[in-house]
């Protein structure tokens, strides 16, 4: 492997470990949501605001995160945001009550997402096409362990140590990235292309961005196909335990398959860069998408009870999709606007994680309750998806593209 390879490898790791924040914030509690509600004397209901408000204020600073590092550089963002997580994290393991613990929830939101939207324009100051591409799989390849690895920490630290061990150790792994970057980033936006943080300056610059109708239409795509998937993460519990009857350690039953699925998928876009076009790419992804959740609907339609794998495999058809359409998506987000990167991917994420809220707080509570409902609610919010996709292919064919 040539010196440069290594060093592109080097950095995905490093910013694949940043991105994990935010999915470690939601998956690495899912086992104990039970248990904590008891200790803390909170319904269920009232527990799942414990995922609501994080990813309300995840998506809120998401707005905040890629201007802030256009104005004062990609590195101190992610110093300060990886420090208070950890602090924050240690806040919620101290936690004596559900409004304590939702608290410091927020303040890990706040922070969870500044890794993922300051990577992403981490990657477009220093490559770009192909390598981009190239570089942006192997990120998500390594990110998308932690959704898988995550629950089963959980659950491990749960059993062995009990709920506020869980916590404890997403304060470790937020105070061991700040340790990382503050010896292995370097700074990639020099002073000279920086933006000024002045209010109707960031105003301007979201108007321009969130006006665009292309940026619309591409954010919907990825935002809908995304949520025809985490619709099963904040139903997780009630899947898993109700309708496929496992326990708090199973938990990899569901996120294992869907996670093979985002790498084979963040491999083949990888594979595909430089010998496909992204429009085929992104084709191709659909294609895979559609089938599982066919596959999925007609499964559950056909059976009165779930049993395994059947009843998890066409998550990993679908994250494979998923995850083969969503580099080439986010790279066709971001050269819209070169001199704004950090800006579009901090809407792109804010939108995103906004329709996760949603999913979170109002779809998911309304279809766990059965199977066939939770597979209906893919089918639905992958159309949405596609339907946008092709408002926008519409549009780059009217304009010759």
């Amino acid at each position: 492997m040539s010196a440069p390879s290594r060093s592109h490898l080097g950095l995905a790791f490093l910013l694949a470990a940043l991105s994990t924040l935010g999915p470690f914030s939601i998956d690495t509690f899912l086992p104990a949501m039970r248990a904590i509600g008891d200790s803390l004397a909170a319904s269920p209901l009232q527990m799942q605001q414990a995922l609501t408000v994080y990813l309300f204020c995840y998506a809120l600073m998401m707005l905040w995160h890629g201007s802030i590092s256009d104005a004062i550089g990609r590195r101190p963002v992610v110093l300060v945001t990886s420090l208070l997580f950890g602090l924050a994290s240690v806040g919620c393991a101290l936690s004596q009550s559900l409004g304590a613990l939702l608290l410091f929830r927020a303040l890990q939101g706040l922070c969870g997402g500044a890794g993922l939207v300051v990577g992403r324009a981490i990657i477009r100051d220093k490559l770009d096409g192909t390598a981009a591409q190239r570089l942006m799989s192997q990120v998500t390849m390594l990110f998308s362990l932690s959704p898988a690895i995550a629950p089963v920490v959980g659950g491990w630290l749960y059993g062995a140590f009990g709920w506020h061990s869980i916590f404890i150790f997403m304060g470790l792994i937020g105070f061991a990235l700040f340790a990382l970057c503050w010896f292995g980033l370097e700074e990639t936006h020099p002073a000279h292309a920086r933006q000024p943080l002045r209010a109707r300056q960031l105003l301007a610059n979201y108007w321009q961005v969130a006006r665009a109708r292309d940026f619309q239409l591409l954010t919907a795509a990825v935002s809908f196909n995304f949520a025809g998937f985490f619709l099963y993460v904040p139903s997780a519990p009630v899947f898993l335990m109700q309708h496929l009857h496992l326990g708090p350690s199973q938990f990899l039953w569901l996120f294992g398959p869907a996670v093979c699925g985002i790498m084979f998928g963040a491999y083949l876009s990888g594979r595909m860069a430089g010998h496909f076009s992204q429009r085929e790419i992104v084709t191709r992804g659909y294609w895979l998408m559609f089938a599982a959740a066919g596959l999925n609907l007609a499964y559950n339609l056909s059976v009165d009870q779930l049993t395994l794998p059947w009843g998890v495999l066409p998550l990993a058809l679908y994250t494979t999709g998923m995850s083969l359409a969503a580099p080439s998506i986010t790279l066709n987000l971001m050269d819209q606007f070169p001199s704004l990167r950090g800006t579009v991917s901090s809407l792109q994420g804010f939108f995103q994680t906004m329709m996760s809220s949603l999913v979170a707080g109002a779809l998911a509570p309304l279809a766990w309750a059965s199977p066939l409902r939770l597979a209906g609610s893919m089918c639905a919010l992958l159309a949405l998806g596609f339907v946008c996709r092709m408002c926008y292919r519409r549009r780059m064919r009217a304009r010759g593209g």
